[in-house]
């Protein structure tokens, strides 16, 4: 892999490139292998030894990274085949092995949301032990009202219709 963990050497880069700190990273790096033994039954290296190609990542350190580096960074596969030494293809199916580990090792740790719910009421027992609830809303979609005055309030005003010059 180009790049590599060693190429880190302050935590303002740590951070930068994985959205944690050494320890922090170090301290998800156990559960990351606990859970890759648990998935495959077999660690990285012992994985990759019955390839008869040569691996680009190496250990489950290098996986981690590989993957963190991938969600902070938000490169196409292509891009970050590139700048990990690797083709687009290859990328892809090494994020998606990295995500399907990370995701069983936060689960394991008990650090995911709850993502599905039968019905508003158990969404609501959810969330009633919440103080604070922060939505984002910027992006949705509404209904233009039919009404002008309706119409002129919801209005940005950014979208100005074109005249040509007297």
């Amino acid at each position: 892999m180009k790049l590599k963990i060693s190429d880190l050497k302050t935590e303002r880069q740590w951070r930068a490139a994985t959205g944690f700190d050494q320890a922090r990273f170090e301290q998800l790096l156990v559960l990351f292998t606990a859970s890759y033994l648990r998935l495959y039954g077999k660690s990285v290296a012992e994985r990759q030894a019955e390839l008869e190609v040569t691996p680009s990542l190496t250990s489950e350190a290098e996986l981690l990274f590989f993957t963190l580096f991938s969600l902070k960074a938000g490169l196409t596969y292509d891009l970050l085949g590139l700048v990990c030494g690797l083709d687009a293809a290859n990328a892809k199916r090494n994020q998606e092995l990295g995500l399907r580990v990370l995701e069983q090792a936060l689960a394991t740790a008990g650090c995911l949301p709850k993502r599905a719910f039968k019905d508003a009421a158990e969404f609501a027992e959810y969330l009633a032990k919440e103080k604070t609830l922060i939505f984002d809303g910027t992006e949705q979609r509404t209904q233009r009202p039919n009404n002008d005055a309706a119409q002129k309030e919801n209005y940005s005003g950014k979208k100005k219709a074109t005249r040509p010059k007297p």
